[in-house]
């Protein structure tokens, strides 16, 4: 069986209303809290697209767990509007406030070490999931919204054996009218699986 490990760091993306990526899930079992995510210490977002911090955050903390999945396996990280969850019973903005409409994405970077790696904007990435807009006007952040957090992919066959960094964003479109205005959220798991320089463009060919 041919597995991959992979180190997940969570990207926050900008929005007003904000969020942290701080769970992960592989096949439906839930890992834990911060357990084997690099979870940032602020659930501010990035608006700056040239900022090298947005390939994996700032202030992330150092787990160094590495997750091993295979070709296949769903994969899927949880936010909350702080550490924790619920910022109070009820928050209205867990996991992020409904208003901050957009996309959700996972990127992956192969790396020597995932436990070890550093999250610079010099690692090469590449995508592997993009839940954006659907016929009914529905986002990918609605639907992580309704799924009490959660957006998952299933690990592409594609994806060579090796040790990964997972980056997950969400980007918040509702103040993208000018510039500097959309949000991102990132994210950041680690773990084993074509890549691109972030800020840069972005394609996985199979």
């Amino acid at each position: 069986m041919r597995f991959l490990a992979i180190a997940v760091t969570l990207l926050p993306a900008l929005a007003s209303a904000h969020t942290i990526a701080q769970r992960v899930r592989i096949n439906g079992q839930d890992l834990g809290q911060g357990n084997g995510i690099r979870v940032a210490s602020s659930n501010n977002p990035i608006t700056n697209v040239n900022d090298g911090s947005i390939a994996c955050n700032t202030g992330v903390s150092s787990s160094n767990k590495v997750i091993d999945v295979k070709p296949g396996d769903k994969v899927g990280v949880q936010w909350g509007h702080v550490v924790g969850g619920a910022q109070f019973p009820n928050d209205p903005d867990h996991p992020i406030a409904s208003s901050h409409k957009g996309p959700a994405l996972f990127y992956m970077a192969k790396v020597a070490n995932a436990a070890t790696a550093s999250p610079s904007s010099q690692l090469q990435w590449f995508k592997v999931f993009e839940d954006g807009l659907d016929g009914s006007g529905t986002w990918g952040v609605d639907r992580m919204i309704s799924n009490n957090g959660w957006t998952e992919f299933s690990m592409p066959a594609c994806v060579a054996p090796g040790q990964y960094l997972l980056r997950a964003e969400l980007i918040a479109l509702h103040s993208a009218g000018t510039t500097g205005g959309a949000q991102f959220y990132v994210g950041q798991p680690k773990g084993n699986g074509q890549p691109y320089k972030i800020p840069g463009p972005a394609k996985l060919q199979c």
